[in-house]
């Protein structure tokens, strides 16, 4: 009777085994043929950012929504395809794409654990499921996936289903793939991690988000340490090899941001927008690698002066208070949480890190510092708080326990001092004045706080840096270098300034009577300029500018055109004054030299154009020893301070010192920085271009020119040097000693008949037709 029962159990069991075996193999032969062809995988076009670079192959930014560096197999370290076999499939060699074996002892584990906690599916299952179907815990999907890690075995070798792998498995952090995942946890490429850093990430595919080391360091490094035992046990490694792996500290980069190596924020939204108005949504996945025109250097430097600039300004004009306010949470252990809790959204800039004020005293000041935690400020590091390090009933911009400041960690001693965000902007940029190549760029002292490029974008008056091109324009009247012309007071009618009247003053409000040209624009003095544009109408000075790519729309018919009224923005200052540092030819400046595709071919290089002479030779040269003298003895005079002999260049300060500029070069190298702010106001008394904005050339080209030869400009063909007295303009006579001075050949000016003084008069310096350099047919300006 018990026989029979068991019989007829027995009889039942291989009766549903029968039917289900049926079953699954009559739904092999309705899916089988009905699965999706493997084209994604026999052509695999992986969804690759877009990358942009230095022209030195320094990575700059990464745009897409999928961070993944597609690498073979032959570029994977064998020690992470080792630790990945050890962690996923160490039968991955042996199988046919199920592993029977690897099934029956997960079912073994599962069974003995009491739960489903270890599962079966291989890479080649891992791989189906990636691109083909839902990570849905269904038997319908699990089927499908076994079935078409059959199609897969049968289509793909073993090293190809592995490099699919390899290059798409989600990993956290935005990143595919794992040479991706190399980049975000470790900040370095995949050649180049540890056993203990492959391990780390071999553990990831299992559960991205539970073992990310970001999120939970702890759980991240137990996975990682099951990861070793497996790799030691199958022999992948030896016990030292484990024990070292096991010792060794990881560091792993906490922040989202892609491992850019170089700070160009500005310069990698313009190639965004210039590739999407091309190529449209397929930037962000067809793996484009973009290469500029930059060099790592000189952006680097560019940033860090841009900021030194900003920053020193800012200290200039005194601390103005805390960010914000925010109520204290009550003072229990999880405070510190909360407070980075509250702090999260208020970035770090420039290492200026957000803060909390807990306690604060004359003599102390105790916050707490995001993602840093609690720290004491004391000493040198209140100074530049010191005045509001009071009681708040006597000032209501006091600091007190609430308020939301800055700190920053000093480099010489490391301890904290309280600093603020700069509210004034800057821009920089340099450029190669022979090609059009812009070497670095920076549109304003921090991206995130601001992402208005003010290189590109920020049309502002350029003040007197604009006077050089209103001199070159002089100089084709038929001025010269020598030419008087006087500094005295002088008053505009309102039908030459567009409306009002007009009583322009130089800067310091002093007059020196008569000077030449050459001392006019060295000193930057106002109202010689005035005249000058005068004599040569600003009709004919507004179309003369648009041979440097100046808008003639954006500058004024007006006489206000001589004290830079218009409006320009930096990088076409910079493409102007490259035409005087280029011998009077115009380049077209340019930021993209070539476009890869995600084959590695070049799909699109720039040529740069042959430059266009479109001013005299000898007119660039003699404005360019214009514009040394200003470096060296003139407005810009810190210059000098640089010790070279191959530099010139112009300050430029407009009304109520709202912007300061200084624009300047090298024979080979061009650069204009300017500071001011968004809303034009006044920077404050002083802040001249020579004192906000040389500053930040300065730093720029004293790093860049080390090392570089001098090459001081060579007069061309056609300019002469005479010795002059300066008094008069004229060439000196006989056994007179003069200055020397630059001339065109044909246009020297008649030496006196008589050579009794070196001296003349002032009122008859300046009388029409005592000095022949005053311009053909025009009057001598009075």
């Amino acid at each position: 009777m018990l026989k029979s029962r068991w019989q007829y159990i027995l009889a039942i069991a291989v009766g549903f085994l029968a039917v289900a075996a049926s079953l699954i193999l009559l739904a092999v032969l309705l899916i089988y043929p009905k699965l999706p062809g493997l084209d994604a995988l026999t052509d695999y076009r992986p969804k690759v950012p877009m990358q942009v670079y230095t022209a030195d192959g320094a990575l700059i930014a990464e745009f897409g929504e999928e961070r993944r560096a597609v690498v073979d197999l032959a570029h994977t370290p064998k020690i992470l395809q080792h630790a990945i076999l050890a962690a996923e499939d160490d039968r991955f060699y042996q199988h046919g794409g199920i592993d029977t074996m690897g099934v029956l002892r997960a079912a073994l584990s599962n069974l003995v654990s009491g739960g489903a906690k270890e599962g079966a599916s291989t890479i080649t299952m891992q791989v189906a499921r990636n691109f083909f179907l839902s990570s849905e815990k269904t038997f319908t999907r699990k089927l499908n996936e076994a079935l078409l890690a059959i199609k897969i075995e049968r289509s793909l070798s073993k090293d190809q289903i592995l490099t699919l792998y390899v290059n798409q498995i989600y990993l956290g952090q935005r990143a595919y793939g794992f040479a991706a995942a190399s980049q975000a946890y470790f900040g370095k490429p995949l050649e180049k991690i540890s056993l203990a850093e492959a391990a780390m990430l071999a553990g990831l595919p299992k559960a991205p988000s539970r073992y990310n080391p970001v999120v939970n360091l702890p759980r991240a490094l137990a996975r990682q340490h099951y990861v070793l035992h497996r790799m030691l046990e199958l022999h992948y490694i030896d016990a030292a090899q484990y024990d070292s792996a096991m010792n060794q500290t990881l560091v792993v980069r906490k922040t989202l941001t892609a491992n850019t190596q170089v700070g160009a924020d500005y310069v990698a939204e313009m190639i965004r927008q210039a590739m999407y108005d091309r190529y449209h949504d397929a930037i962000y996945t067809n793996g484009f690698k973009v290469y500029t025109t930059l060099r790592k250097r000189d952006q680097r430097m560019a940033d860090q002066a841009v900021w030194q600039g900003v920053e020193a300004y800012d200290r200039r004009h005194g601390y103005r208070g805390a960010e914000g306010t925010m109520a204290l949470p009550d003072d229990t252990p999880e405070r510190g949480a909360e407070l980075d809790s509250a702090l999260q959204d208020t970035l770090t800039i420039h290492d200026l890190v957000p803060a909390v004020v807990i306690y604060a005293h004359g003599k102390l000041v105790r916050a707490y510092a995001k993602d840093v935690g609690y720290i004491d400020i004391t000493g040198e590091g209140l100074k530049f708080a010191q005045r509001l390090l009071v009681d708040p009933a006597q000032n209501k911009l006091a600091l007190r326990p609430g308020s939301i400041i800055r700190v920053e960690k000093t480099a010489a001693t490391g301890a904290w001092r309280i600093t603020q965000l700069p509210q004034a902007q800057a821009a920089f940029v340099a450029l190669d004045p022979k090609t059009g190549a812009i070497l670095a760029l920076v549109g304003g002292y921090d991206y995130n706080e601001n992402k208005f490029n003010h290189v590109t974008q920020a049309w502002r008056q350029p003040g007197s840096s604009f006077k050089p091109f209103i001199y070159s324009a002089a100089l084709e009247k038929g001025f010269t270098a020598a030419t008087l012309v006087q500094d005295e007071p002088i008053t505009i009618s309102p039908a030459e300034t567009g409306g009002v009247l007009w009583e322009p003053k130089d800067y310091e409000d002093t007059y020196t009577g008569i000077v030449t040209v050459r001392q006019a624009l060295t000193h930057s003095l106002n109202l010689p300029t005035i005249r000058m544009l005068q004599a040569i109408t600003p009709g004919y000075a507004r179309d003369y500018v648009q041979r440097f790519g100046f808008d003639a729309s954006r500058q004024p018919p007006y006489l206000t055109l001589a004290l830079g009224a218009g409006s320009v923005t930096p990088l076409q200052i910079a493409a102007g004054y490259a035409v005087f540092a280029n011998g009077g030819a115009e380049i077209k400046p340019y930021i993209i030299d070539h476009i890869v595709d995600q084959n590695g071919q070049t799909i699109m290089r720039t040529v740069s154009q042959a430059p266009k002479q479109v001013i005299d030779p000898r007119n660039a040269f003699i404005i360019t020893s214009l514009m040394e003298d200003v470096v060296r003895h003139g407005t810009a005079a810190k210059v000098a301070q640089l010790g070279r002999d191959d530099l010139a260049g112009k300050t430029g300060t407009t009304n109520d010192q709202r912007d300061a500029w200084f624009a300047g070069f090298q024979p080979n190298l061009v650069a204009v920085a300017w500071i001011g702010y968004d809303q034009p106001r006044s920077l404050g008394h002083g802040e001249t271009g020579a004192q906000a904005a040389l500053p930040i050339w300065m730093t720029y080209m004293a790093e860049m020119l080390k090392g570089v030869p001098q090459t001081p400009p060579t007069p061309p063909n056609g300019v002469v040097s005479v010795p002059i007295n300066p008094l008069t303009g004229l060439p000196v006579g006989p056994g007179e000693t003069g200055v020397p001075e630059y001339f065109y050949q044909e246009g020297v000016p008649m030496a006196p008949n008589t050579s009794s003084t070196n001296s003349a008069p002032a009122d008859s310096a300046v009388k029409p037709g005592d000095n022949t350099t005053s311009p053909p047919g025009a009057p001598l300006p009075q």
